[in-house]
């Protein structure tokens, strides 16, 4: 009777210790994985405690970063007043975000002093898929951009107002605008922008020793106009690095302008001779038309002669009449003819 009450208790004890070594079996597990980063965390004031690396591992977030990124900015100085906090830190990861890097560019815009960011700021840039710490390294030690940039055009090519073509490279240092980083416009505008206003500036002055003599009113007039306006950038200088004098652009569009001009009035002036060409052959055919008039008048002058015959109006005596005056005129048409030719040197007529 003592065997058959004492074999439930030993199968509870069995059981008992199965599952305590179970739990075991796991908790050693669990402090083995997790014993070095909590060991860290404690020892460098992160506050991340065990349970909160359990709870990353079902959460499926890499405790290894969220530990050492904590611990970065933790030993920089940067703590729950930036917005640094595991939970933060844990929805940025789980958003995307290179956590790393964004701690990294915390660091470096406190250690700089000039640079105002925060994490949700920072979060912010590197979830729009900008190099957080490229930022702010620009803003820190600014970069310079070629204008125009190498691989492309040798240079901006501008004209004055005396039409003398000049042809600079400029180049513009920037500094990344943090606060405009999200939406703002990138380097390819400041590029654009920066060319539109020295070409500009160069059309507006008078003549082209005036850009030789002071280059800096270029730089004046491009800063004056503001073209950093909705970019990611801050213009801090623009410099003209080379200025060239090309071609005289004014003589050269003159000189087609009146050669244009030549053809106009040449295509006019034979158009009017075209004209007259036809006013002349129109003029002749008139002629010709009058003279087969008169032709056809003086063919019924016989007709005529010989109907005043039948009917007897005419005599015999007034028809010899009319013939000698008829020669009388052919005769004097004659002397007419040879009284106007040319005389040769012996004075006879030509």
């Amino acid at each position: 009777m003592l065997l058959a009450q004492a074999s439930p208790i030993t199968a509870i004890t069995v059981i008992a210790v199965f599952f305590a070594l179970f739990f075991g079996i796991i908790l050693l597990a669990v402090f083995t994985r997790y014993f070095r980063l909590w060991i860290q965390s404690k020892t460098t004031g992160a506050g991340i405690g065990i349970f909160d690396l359990l709870g990353m591992t079902f959460r499926k977030v890499n405790p290894t970063i969220i530990v050492r990124s904590k611990i970065m900015a933790v030993q920089a100085g940067l703590g729950e007043d930036e917005g640094i906090t595991t939970k933060g830190l844990e929805a940025h990861y789980l958003a995307g975000g290179h956590v790393p890097l964004v701690i990294r560019s915390l660091i470096a815009a406190l250690k700089a002093k000039i640079v105002e960011l925060n994490f949700k700021q920072a979060a912010a840039i590197d979830l729009a898929g900008r190099n957080i710490l490229e930022a702010v390294q620009t803003s820190v030690y600014p970069k310079v951009i070629d204008c125009p940039p190498r691989g492309g055009r040798e240079s901006l090519d501008a004209v004055a107002k005396n039409g003398i073509q000049l042809k600079v490279r400029a180049r513009v240092t920037v500094r990344a605008n943090l606060a405009q980083l999200i939406g703002g416009a990138t380097e390819e505008t400041i590029i654009a922008r920066v060319g539109e206003g020295i070409v500009s500036a160069i059309g507006s002055a008078e003549s082209h020793f005036e850009v030789l003599e002071n280059p800096v009113r270029i730089s004046k007039a491009v800063l004056a106009r503001r073209l950093d306006s909705q970019t990611a950038f801050e213009i801090v200088s623009i410099d003209i690095a080379d200025i060239d004098v090309g071609e005289n652009i004014g003589a050269r569009l003159q000189a087609d302008q009146a050669e244009a001009d030549l053809r106009v009035f040449r295509a006019k002036a034979e158009g009017r001779r075209a004209m007259a060409v036809a006013e002349e052959q129109e003029m002749i055919a008139q002629i010709e038309e009058s003279r087969s008039k008169v032709v056809e008048a003086e063919a019924q002058v016989p007709k005529a002669i010989a109907e005043a015959f039948h009917s007897g109006t005419l005599g015999i005596m007034d028809y010899y009449k009319l013939r000698n005056v008829q020669a009388d005129t052919d005769m004097r048409n004659a002397i007419a003819k040879v009284g106007a030719a040319p005389l040769r040197k012996d004075g006879a007529a030509a």
